[in-house]
């Protein structure tokens, strides 16, 4: 959440009265069911954005779809993201190809949970009890 700056004399060009409108329309066409229950308000050249989305990617892209319109030179981002990240502790016995069997049910998706906690894990066969790790969504 946060608020962003535009340069208010550059952007998609709409109609004066009907940038809410057009900026909800440019979002729902452009990121689909992505975000739900949208709600977009202009004043003043103040952009504000509700409801929520997916992913940050989206929020992000939401947010540059309402800022690329002229007149506009802020957007004030109130998106809530609907999916949380998901950790797991290591247990005894586990590995990256067990972990992935159970979350993914595919013992092949080891990898994606590698490169997702490379911060924490430098080699896929050193993994400890006790460990938390980031659970991807794919």
């Amino acid at each position: 959440m946060g608020i962003f700056s535009f340069l208010k004399e550059i952007g998609k060009k709409v109609l004066p009265g009907r940038e809410a409108e057009e900026i909800t329309s440019d979002i729902r066409d452009s990121l689909g069911d992505k975000v739900k229950d949208l709600q977009v308000s202009f004043d003043d050249g103040v952009i504000t954005l509700g409801g929520s989305v997916d992913s940050q990617a989206t929020r992000e892209k939401a947010v540059l779809l309402a800022g690329n319109v002229e007149g506009v030179e802020s957007v004030n981002d109130n998106l809530m993201i609907e999916v949380q990240p998901v950790f797991y502790t290591i247990e005894k016995g586990d590995s990256l190809s067990k972990i992935a069997q159970h979350h993914y049910g595919d013992p092949m998706k080891w990898k994606a949970l590698f490169e997702a906690n490379r911060e924490v894990i430098k080699d896929p066969d050193l993994i400890y009890p006790g460990q938390q790790i980031r659970i991807p969504e794919l």
